[in-house]
């Protein structure tokens, strides 16, 4: 993706693209309107995978709240500008980013399609945006690093109650070219989703999403020689589908039956902090030379204390409701953050679904975004191609929006353009 210039806009070379491929009895492979890519992807997606990806927690207010707080908002336009031309561009750590966009870590991609989290890696760098890699992601992260060349990826890190474990995936996020780790915080304990309990179906029992720990030295020393006896035994249509997906994952990553089981409950045992606490963002100081973010910061008490304890960056996040029924939406939280972090990097994710709502996170003082259910639909309908129509989508209607609304740049967008 190149800096747009009188002409050749993505804006305009998305709707052209549209225009003329349709004009040719052509349609593009995913919807353009966000609802409607959603519905599609449900469509396409096993019931357990659409509840996993499309829930959240409790009654699913926080993802309405999410969504009501960008509606809220509304722009003023100028006219009479010069927007002939426009840069997009902003920088972060040091690199050069095209957009103000980046791809949100989502975890258990197989669920959605089988190349997963690959396909996602070869969108963004052709598409040239960067990608956070989940820390439950289906692939491991340096065969995504492999396929992305030098395009821009950060990684995400559920911080686990094996350190050993934490130190090797740092190291690797490291030499695999990551230029940022995002401390996820918001996931300590899982949130209560009433989507997947009614299905009883958590994708991790069943060895999805464990790419990053079945692909880790660390973690495969420590796997016990087998599981430990629960007294719980899966009957029919689960045993099975269970059994199978364990063989498939274990013949993938080298490991038995009976190691895939052991592998499963080690990483049961061992991957959330519930004691997480600010000594350990200084400790992780210690383990790495790349830029901390802190993802998963909601109130602006916390900014502060992240601005004092040295980090690089916040991310303001509600795991796109997912976690916590009835809290605040990011957006809203987001001026008070920013007033509070002193000037550190804040991007913002959660309830973004085109490039209006990028905009509008924008002008209340995020520095970029990150968009995740979006593309993930993308990838149940088409894979790379998928996502790659979305972030394109995303992109036009963030650079018609900019020029539309008389600015040029992304820097110019502040409170000013919104009404109140």
């Amino acid at each position: 993706m190149t800096e747009a210039q009188p002409g050749n806009a993505p804006g305009r070379l998305r709707q052209m693209q549209i225009y003329v491929t349709g004009a040719g009895g052509k349609r593009q492979t995913v919807p353009v309107a966000p609802d409607l890519l959603e519905q599609a992807a449900i469509r396409k997606m096993t019931a357990q995978a659409a509840a996993y990806i499309v829930g959240g927690a409790g009654s699913e207010a926080t993802m309405r709240g999410n969504r009501a707080a960008f509606e809220r908002h509304r722009m003023v336009p100028r006219v009479l500008r010069d927007v002939s031309r426009r840069d997009l561009s902003v920088t972060l750590f040091g690199r050069r980013h095209a957009v103000p966009i980046l791809l949100d870590p989502v975890g258990v991609l197989e669920m959605v399609h089988p190349e997963a989290d690959l396909a996602v890696a070869r969108a963004a760098a052709a598409e040239g945006v960067a990608y956070v890699f989940s820390n439950q992601a289906s692939v491991p992260m340096e065969q995504c690093a492999a396929a992305m060349g030098d395009a821009p990826r950060w990684f995400q890190l559920y911080w686990s109650s094996d350190d050993d474990f934490v130190r090797s995936v740092v190291g690797r996020a490291e030499k695999c070219g990551c230029e940022a780790i995002a401390v996820t915080l918001d996931t300590t304990l899982l949130g209560w989703r009433p989507r997947d309990l009614d299905a009883a179906y958590l994708p991790f029992l069943r060895g999805l999403g464990l790419g990053q720990y079945l692909s880790d030295p660390v973690f495969r020393s420590k796997i016990p020689p087998s599981p430990p006896q629960t007294g719980v035994k899966p009957r029919g249509f689960d045993l099975i589908s269970t059994a199978l997906s364990l063989r498939r994952k274990g013949q993938e990553f080298g490991l038995s039956m009976q190691q895939m089981r052991a592998a499963v409950a080690h990483f049961t045992a061992t991957y959330s902090r519930p004691d997480l606490n600010w000594a350990d963002i200084k400790r992780l100081r210690g383990m790495t030379r790349l830029p901390i973010l802190l993802k998963g910061i909601r109130h602006a008490d916390d900014a502060r204390l992240a601005h004092e304890h040295g980090v690089d960056g916040i991310i303001v996040s509600n795991h796109g409701g997912r976690q916590v029924d009835g809290e605040i939406a990011t957006l809203d939280a987001l001026p008070g953050i920013v007033s509070a972090s002193d000037g550190l990097p804040i991007l913002l994710d959660s309830g973004i679904r085109s490039g209006g709502d990028v905009a509008k996170a924008l002008a209340l003082g995020a520095t970029a975004v990150l968009i995740g259910r979006p593309y993930v639909y993308g990838l149940a309908l088409a894979g790379e191609t998928g996502v790659r129509e979305v972030i394109r989508n995303i992109v036009a209607e963030f650079d018609l929006t900019l020029a539309l609304a008389g600015l040029t740049k992304t820097s110019d967008l502040d409170a000013s353009i919104l009404a109140g």
